[in-house]
């Protein structure tokens, strides 16, 4: 919490060192990943990310479940992947992890929501604001709005 309330998130700290943090926490991160500022990663030792990836601005990977983002995915401002939930119906509100798998080639744009147990499809564009509730095959384009 201290590295990433002071010094992870903020606009100063060199993005090519953002990478190296992460792996120093566990994170599998591959070459040319970039980590813009702002990024809230819970959970590091939970996500993988490709090579030649880029998470926008803002962005909140909840890896409560294993994150896995492939090369050449593209993560816009403000996405938020929730690998995790509660039992609502449980008395004791118990977490429920699930994995999001995002393939290669993928564009998640500015504002999406991905939820646990989600499958995105190589060269998938997700539009802003989009809600996904279930797996995405290859090479769809989903929209705000779209039943997903």
């Amino acid at each position: 919490m201290i590295v990433h309330g002071t010094v992870f998130t903020a606009w100063w700290f060199p993005r090519r060192l953002r990478p190296v943090v992460l792996r120093m926490f566990g994170a599998t991160i591959g070459k040319g990943v970039v980590i813009r500022h702002r990024v809230r990663v819970q959970w590091p030792w939970y996500l993988s990310i490709g090579d030649d990836s880029w998470i926008g601005e803002g962005s909140w990977l909840y890896s409560a479940g294993h994150i896995t983002i492939g090369s050449d995915v593209c993560l816009s401002q403000g996405v938020f992947l929730c690998a995790g939930d509660h039992d609502f119906k449980s008395s004791d509100f118990r977490p429920r992890p699930g994995p999001i798998t995002i393939d290669d080639g993928v564009w998640v744009a500015a504002e999406a929501l991905v939820l646990r147990e989600v499958k995105i499809g190589t060269g998938t564009v997700i539009g802003g604001r989009a809600i996904v509730t279930k797996d995405v095959p290859p090479g769809s384009v989903i929209r705000l709005g779209s039943v997903h």
